[in-house]
């Protein structure tokens, strides 16, 4: 994994957004898994701004959500795929067809094995970011290296900082799916991405600390395209 220092907030994400700009243009029908959160979101804003003005396109591509909360309404606005419809998909040129997320209203086992058989050999490009506890995705602490796609329970600091999505404290969701870490290295290039002083400690750990289940993000250290994309305050520990 290659730790790539990309300067403050703003350099950070238009670096972010060129290199993704880039990859597009060499592979138009790019093969995308894209996760939510705050972390991707001036990213998001930057490609956005980049359709509009007519410097990108995705019309070809294929957008596979990384993720989604278990037990929550769909039309609840903290969903996974109503956080990236709002801050990516309505604003880009995607394909009819093209963006694809989970069913959960049904037997999740089977959709898991659906998404995963979607998937296939794996993606271009897996966008991820990463939290204080070195989960990606919603692989949490205890993950191993072969995991697929399937149902997870939530840690406790996750379920904690789903709250700023539902805007309430209470009735969060406990539980999840998630592309697994053998699911995410199926993908051509990973980029896990950083942003900010209090994730400093785990991007420190991630390169530095023993490839551990322990530490999700370090078991896609050995992946032959990886890249750790910092900005300054969360590679000041690096």
């Amino acid at each position: 994994m290659e730790l790539v220092r990309a300067g403050a907030p703003d350099a950070w994400a238009d670096r972010v957004a060129a290199l993704l700009m880039a990859r597009l243009a060499e592979r138009p029908a790019l093969r995308l898994c894209l996760p939510t959160g705050l972390t991707p979101m001036p990213v998001y804003d930057r490609l956005a701004a980049a359709v509009a003005r007519g410097e990108a396109s995705f019309a070809h591509a294929e957008v596979f959500l990384l993720d989604e909360f278990g037990g929550v309404p769909p039309e609840d606005p903290g969903r996974c795929d109503q956080m990236l419809v709002r801050a990516f998909v309505s604003r880009v040129d995607l394909g009819s067809g093209r963006f694809h997320r989970f069913a959960l209203d049904g037997d999740v086992d089977a959709e898991c094995r659906r998404y995963e058989t979607l998937i296939g050999a794996g993606c271009d490009l897996a966008l991820l970011g990463i939290g204080t506890n070195g989960h990606v995705g919603m692989n949490e602490p205890g993950s191993s290296a072969d995991t697929l796609t399937r149902r997870v329970d939530l840690a406790p600091s996750t379920i904690e900082a789903s709250a700023r999505y539902f805007g309430r404290s209470t009735g969060l969701p406990t539980w999840g799916v998630t592309l697994g870490l053998g699911t995410l290295r199926r993908s051509r290039e990973v980029w896990v991405l950083a942003s900010g002083e209090g994730k400093a400690s785990i991007v420190a750990e991630t390169l530095r600390r023993p490839a551990s289940p322990d530490i999700p993000a370090t078991l896609l250290r050995d992946h032959a395209a990886a890249l750790l994309i910092a900005d300054d305050a969360a590679g000041s520990r690096a």
